[in-house]
């Protein structure tokens, strides 16, 4: 389980917030919560070691009412089909601060879980520089932990 975050710009902190929430109660075992904040690779160096099931949450833009939670499987790009000039710009991000470069990494690399999910929350201020989240995005994160333990329990496997 991988959460995504800065939470020094508002609602983009949601993953970090949801991380705390779930690491405040008993998980199920082989169960691994990682803060990844905005160091995606970090992710990427777990996922190296093997594992069967991803669940990655982060704030997301769907166009959806404030707080919404959405849980999707990612569209991950394959880098091998890029461009030697587009690759270069895909992965100018040494830290891999987005779920999607992180993902895109993984997948070149062949350590992409088959079973990747994201778990969304629709926010509506991820750019303001300011800690704290907005209040539709604060009662989202229960709804949240219910489902990443939902999800957990449908997939009994190893999760990070």
């Amino acid at each position: 389980m991988a959460c995504f975050g800065n939470v020094l710009r508002a609602d983009d902190g949601v993953g970090i917030v949801v991380a705390e929430a779930l690491l405040g109660a008993p998980l199920p075992d082989g169960v691994r919560v990682l803060e990844v904040g905005i160091g995606g690779i970090h992710l990427v160096q777990e996922l190296m070691a093997g594992v069967d099931v991803l669940l990655v949450v982060d704030a997301v833009d769907l166009g959806r009412p404030p707080g919404s939670v959405v849980v999707q499987r990612p569209d991950v790009l394959d880098v091998g089909t890029l461009s030697m000039a587009r690759r270069r710009d895909e992965l100018a991000d040494m830290h891999l601060a987005t779920p999607a470069r992180a993902l895109m990494v993984a997948l070149g690399l062949g350590v992409l879980p088959a079973t990747t999910l994201v778990i969304g929350v629709q926010t509506t201020d991820t750019e303001e520089p300011r800690q704290g989240l907005s209040e539709a995005t604060r009662r989202a994160v229960p709804v949240v932990v219910a489902e990443v333990r939902r999800l957990l329990a449908v997939h009994a496997a190893a999760v990070v």
